[in-house]
């Protein structure tokens, strides 16, 4: 598949998110193996890697920018701040949602140094906080892109009437917000007003969290600290209802002879032109696999079926528990919880 334009750059439409090596799935990578994972990418032709101030606190950015430093000229780095963990007087750490413009820029000053960058090519707004008007965090986001640490600028999981005020204010070259077969959230209007404006939209979990690979059996045991085991999709009862679309999505696989991860990659790549998959991964044989998807040929009957077995309203569960939930701008279901 050829590439795909965000902002003023061309990338691999299977890029990579460096959240896993860090954080949120239990045990984070080892550096051996993360820097082995992110050697593999390279030389697979990944070229856009992710990744945010939130990730194990900064670790995931501290870990990330030195092997990627010698080969900045080739990839696309994104990161991202007004999310990030602050400590408090008792001396723990907490993420902590802040768009204020002097914590934006803090927050950027702070993934430079850590990234071992004097630019990041493409930076978003990991949340909007909705204490702090969106213009007045894009417009301090649109400094940094003028005073040349920052070369184009994103926003994640915001709502289109969001987007399009944060766009009438500074080009927005990427919207990051999660989208699968089994997280549509995105067709309730940002995915066409991304098309509209001519704004990259990168899909983030797009294997929905493993679910989608068929490699997450019922009465999976989550590892400490593994976010899947507060989202209510993943909750036993839900969960085994949510296994039953896993069958018939396997006799689709077969009839274009791709597992059900390279399916689901490939069907998002097939929702428009402008959209960009977004898999993590700390396998470097799930790292192929991925990047296969993007190679998937998807006809339209295939499509339509796929459509059909993962209509919304066949998910059982929340894609995020209610404060969570709470925290993001998306367009949400009259099912989901508000």
């Amino acid at each position: 598949m050829s590439e795909r334009p965000i902002g003023p750059f061309q990338v691999n439409p299977v890029a990579l998110g460096c959240m896993n090596l860090s954080h949120a799935y239990g045990h984070p990578a080892t550096a051996a193996q993360a820097q082995a994972l992110l050697h593999a990418a390279l030389d697979a032709g990944v070229s856009l890697f992710d990744t945010a101030a939130l990730y194990g606190f900064g670790a995931n950015e501290s870990l990330v920018g030195p092997v990627l430093k010698p080969h900045r000229s080739r990839i696309t780095l994104a990161s991202k701040g007004g999310m990030a963990g602050v400590r408090g007087d008792d001396g723990v750490v907490r993420r902590v949602i802040d768009g204020h413009p002097k914590t934006l820029r803090r927050n950027c000053e702070d993934s430079l140094q850590r990234l071992g960058t004097d630019v990041i090519d493409l930076y978003y707004l990991h949340r909007w906080d909705p204490r702090v008007p969106i213009e007045e965090s894009v417009g301090v986001m649109s400094r940094l892109v003028e005073e040349g640490k920052v070369r184009a600028i994103g926003l994640s999981e915001v709502g289109s009437d969001t987007l399009r005020r944060a766009h009438a204010t500074y080009p927005i070259a990427a919207l990051q917000s999660e989208y699968s077969l089994w997280s549509r959230n995105a067709e309730l209007g940002t995915l066409q007003a991304c098309r509209e404006l001519g704004i990259a939209y990168v899909a983030f979990s797009p294997v929905g969290r493993a679910f989608l690979s068929g490699k997450l059996p019922a009465g999976t045991t989550w590892a400490a600290g593994d976010i899947r085991a507060g989202m209510p999709r993943f909750q036993p009862e839900a969960y085994a209802k949510n296994l039953r679309l896993l069958a018939p999505m396997q006799a689709l696989a077969e009839r274009v002879d791709c597992s059900l991860a390279e399916l689901a990659i490939a069907w998002v790549l097939h929702q428009g032109e402008h959209v960009i998959a977004l898999p993590g991964t700390t396998s470097i044989n799930h790292l192929h696999e991925n990047l296969r998807g993007g190679h998937v040929r998807l006809d339209a009957a295939l499509l339509a079926e796929l459509d059909a077995l993962f209509a919304p309203e066949a998910i059982t569960g929340d894609r995020y528990a209610l404060a969570a939930q709470r925290e993001v701008d998306t367009e949400k279901y009259a099912f989901e919880q508000r």
